[in-house]
């Protein structure tokens, strides 16, 4: 489910700074990366690190105070609200870790939506082979409040799937999940990787970095780390949390 938009990543000193009150907060300071091809990259570091920021700026959320974000070879850092909105209707898709399901819509329908937001002439037929590539294809006509987390964890990466955007974006995907479903949604992340898109996973658990590709380590929204796992990759059955 690839598209012919690029998957380059490029941030030239991206910061995003907020204001609160009479305090200006800085959750990402001066951030150089380049995401040059398909791959897992795992976003790693603590609550407060400027991880979620550094999603919501490469997927066109927010904008950068200062510096550049490049995304498929688009230039995304002085577009309107309604440019970024038709850049990630194009080039890349969310998961995210409250799911974000529509809750008057069957597993089957909120994918569809996806795939219909991203203007996919085939949604519906994009939609059940998503839930099918996920395991789910015996509960289309399931509502969010008849699946368990993991169920819809997996309805809501079927959603993004199914746009059919290169570019995937996972904050805290395992987050609220228990260990067994975790390693269900991270051998799905793994596979569309390995199928040719870029995958960013933001987490806190390092045990979770150590299948990825690359790491990149945030603190205080800094990069203090980009490479890959220490000690090499694993394996995701050899992981334990």
């Amino acid at each position: 489910m690839t598209a012919a938009i690029g998957t380059r990543i490029d941030l030239h000193g991206a910061t995003r700074q907020y204001r609160i009150g009479e305090n200006t907060i800085t959750a990402l300071d001066r951030v150089d990366l380049h995401v040059d091809e398909a791959s897992l990259v795992v976003i790693l570091g603590p609550s407060g690190s400027g991880k979620t920021t550094l999603l919501n700026l490469i997927g066109g959320l927010d904008a950068a105070t200062s510096g550049t974000v490049a995304v498929g070879g688009q230039d995304v850092t002085g577009m309107s609200r309604s440019a970024r909105f038709g850049f990630r209707r194009r080039c890349v898709s969310f998961i995210f870790q409250t799911f974000n399901l529509l809750p008057g819509l069957t597993a089957l329908e909120n994918v569809q939506f996806g795939a219909d937001v991203a203007g996919r002439p085939d949604a519906a037929e994009r939609a059940r082979a998503a839930l099918g590539d996920v395991g789910l294809g015996d509960r289309l006509d399931h509502f969010p409040h008849q699946l368990s987390g993991g169920e819809q964890q997996r309805v809501a990466i079927a959603r993004a799937l199914a746009t059919g955007n290169p570019i995937l974006l996972a904050d805290e995907p395992t987050g609220e999940l228990d260990f067994r479903t975790g390693v269900q949604i991270l051998q799905l992340l793994k596979a569309q990787a390995d199928a040719g898109l870029t995958v960013l996973v933001v987490t806190h658990n390092r045990e979770i970095s150590r299948v990825a590709d690359r790491v990149i380590e945030l603190s205080s929204g800094r990069v203090i780390s980009d490479g890959p796992p220490v000690g090499g990759r694993a394996e995701i059955a050899d992981l334990q949390w």
